[in-house]
């Protein structure tokens, strides 16, 4: 079959297909792509000559932003179908960079074509090419190598049928996933080979539960039963085996409470007996303090980030020893953990027959469950809103609170950076399995816009919510015209509080004070002190073609989002928020995070924060 390489690679990505428990998914649902002259000519001309039926294309604005909705997506998706993305060379493909990066922290499959200068090289150099002396093979494409799970260039047309082949297998490889990256010099794309037929015959890619083995499932049941104050530790492997009822088995069987990571919140239920909320930094009081005493962590699907374990601090029995449950061996080997190697599902189950019998002290039990309640009443009295505050700007904790309120398990919420994160994981009431979309694995600002746009292709007719700040929403709000244009009815629900209130505060704790992070014109003193921009975001959304509210008070914002949600269109709920106090703002910090403060400094908030990041630094231990 004669066709060039474009052709070819269109027509080879139609026909891949992921299986997993007997259900069958298309791996490449569709292309997003902004055109250039490293593309239009042969991945655009491809999947003009294609059609939608073969492979349906979506317009993007920004290649970042495109690559976070695949991300968008494809989590939904399971990580069982996702996007590809198709980009022109030079700014096009280095755009990339930081989606690809997102995409492979986070563990999550996404396709990126972009174009490569000539490999042929009829001149050198071309448009965007650059030019490095000592290595005439290297392109801007490279950068996407260390942040990508497999990267090859197609040199040579006949070179594309292992390339997509190899591509295909990391992509649905439940351990090796993340970022794939094809580079396609734009001379190549358009080159013409005679392919075998073979080659575009539907491909059945079987997503592995791998079970776990005897031996590390005999140990791992060994330490669970000679364990006092054992804690399950949850992160989104269990979202992405499928194996929430298996985690929610086996804490019923056992009691031992569970305790979840920004990637694992919702993987029980809210109001299930065992969760104790998230842990960590921006955890809980009630998992916190559950972590500290712990003689036994079951660490399940997560990476234990430093976020989680609030930087080596946060698990301080002096015999505590780990189980690591993991997909990947890397890992499950993670704090010297006893390794349990498997699919989270198969060894969820597993471990609860194995434990057959086997049940945590009920004094354990009864004190964990009467602290989950002490901090559900601490929720309650961050979203309370009293009748003076009906006619007040809200805090940000009521925002939340109001939407709480109106949501049901049908509802998606986006977010990924700024103060939110930390206050969703403390406060948020997650009621299925998939309603907490957080992406913390990189923390992206701009993320939440177009990963909207992607969560609602794959979940259609669910109302699926951005909750950005003013800071996230100036870095990526391109998307927006994308949303509109493709008819996708996305609720932006867009906090203003005049700048990076999450590194504001991060500021403050280590002797910053705020510096360069409020958007505030300047003060006689140079500093970022003065009237708050005149900035209107309300008016920019609308601009890009949303349907806009505006919010004022908690009584208008509570009407607003219920406008929203009801809406077939997108649609921007905008307000000014008021800065939290004691009473109605969040809970703090219930564990510490490393962030290094100046040694040695003349100001006294900086020197008075040395002395408190050199008390909590002393807590730090490493568990070998």
């Amino acid at each position: 079959m004669r066709l060039t390489v474009a052709q070819a690679l269109v027509r080879f990505l139609a026909a891949q297909y992921t299986e997993r428990d007997g259900r069958r998914h298309r791996l490449i649902a569709a292309t997003w792509g902004i055109f250039g002259h490293g593309n239009v000519a042969g991945i655009g001309q491809a999947l003009l000559e294609s059609g939608p039926q073969a492979m349906p294309f979506l317009q993007g604005r920004n290649e970042q932003a495109m690559v976070h909705a695949a991300v968008g997506y494809a989590r939904q998706s399971g990580r069982l179908s996702t996007h590809a993305v198709t980009t022109s060379i030079g700014p096009g493909a280095t755009n990339l960079v930081t989606g690809a990066a997102l995409a492979t922290i986070n563990r999550i499959p996404v396709l990126l074509l972009p174009g490569d200068t000539f490999a042929t090289r009829p001149a050198d150099p071309v448009l965007q090419q650059l030019e490095v002396p000592y290595a005439g093979d290297v392109s801007v494409n490279d950068a996407l190598r260390p942040v990508s799970r497999h990267f090859d260039r197609v040199t040579r047309p006949e070179a594309l049928i292992p390339a997509a082949l190899q591509a295909v297998r990391v992509l649905t490889d439940p351990v090796q996933t993340g970022a794939v990256t094809l580079a396609l010099p734009q001379d190549v794309q358009a080159e013409a080979y005679d392919w075998p037929e073979e080659l575009f015959a539907e491909r059945v890619w079987g997503v592995r539960r791998p079970r776990p083995d005897r031996v590390e499932l005999a140990a791992a049941a060994d330490a669970v039963r000679g364990s006092a104050r054992p804690l399950i530790v949850a992160g989104g492997g269990i979202r992405h085996s499928a194996a929430q009822a298996s985690l929610a088995a086996l804490a019923e069987a056992t009691g031992i409470p569970v305790a979840v990571t920004q990637a694992g919140k919702g993987v029980l239920p809210h109001g299930h007996p065992a969760d104790v909320g998230g842990i960590g930094h921006t955890g809980t009081a009630t998992a916190a303090a559950l972590a500290r005493e712990a003689d036994l962590v079951l660490a399940a699907g997560t990476r234990l980030s430093d976020f989680t374990t609030a930087s080596a601090t946060l698990f301080q029995d002096p015999g505590v020893r780990f189980v690591g449950l993991n997909l990947d061996p890397y890992d499950a080997h993670k704090l010297a953990a006893r390794p349990l190697v498997a699919d989270a599902r198969e060894a969820l189950d597993g471990l609860r027959e194995a434990l057959a019998g086997h049940r945590v002290d009920t004094a354990y039990e009864t004190a964990y469950r009467q602290e989950a309640a002490r901090w559900e009443a601490r929720v309650d009295a961050a979203y309370a809103v009293t009748a003076a505050d009906e006619e007040l700007p809200p805090t940000q904790a009521q925002v939340l609170g109001l939407l709480d309120a109106l949501v049901d398990g049908s509802d998606i919420l986006v977010n990924a950076a700024g103060s939110l994160p930390g206050d969703l994981h403390k406060l948020w009431r997650a009621r299925s399995a998939d309603q907490y979309h957080l992406e913390y694995g990189y923390s992206c600002m701009g993320y939440e816009i177009p990963a909207a746009i992607g969560v609602a292709l794959a979940a259609s007719g669910r109302p699926v919510w951005a909750l950005v700040g003013d800071g996230t929403y100036l870095m990526n709000p391109t998307e927006i015209v994308t949303a509109v244009q493709e008819g996708v009815p996305i609720r932006l629900l867009v906090l203003d509080n005049h700048g990076y209130a999450s590194i504001g505060g991060l500021s403050g704790a280590v002797g910053a004070e705020g510096f360069g992070t409020a958007y505030r014109f300047r003060a006689p003193d140079g500093a970022y002190t003065g009237d708050p921009l005149p900035v209107d975001l309300a008016a920019n959304a609308a601009s890009l073609g949303m349907a806009v509210i505006r919010a004022r008070t908690v009584r208008d914002l509570r009407e607003a989002l219920a406008e929203a949600r009801s809406a077939t269109r997108p649609t921007c709920v905008y307000v000014q928020t008021r800065t939290p106090d004691t009473v109605s703002g969040p809970p703090p910090a219930q564990a510490w995070w490393d962030v290094p403060v100046a040694e040695t400094a003349t100001r006294k908030a900086a020197a008075g924060a040395r002395d408190e990041y050199d008390r909590q630094a002393a807590q730090r231990r490493r568990h070998l």
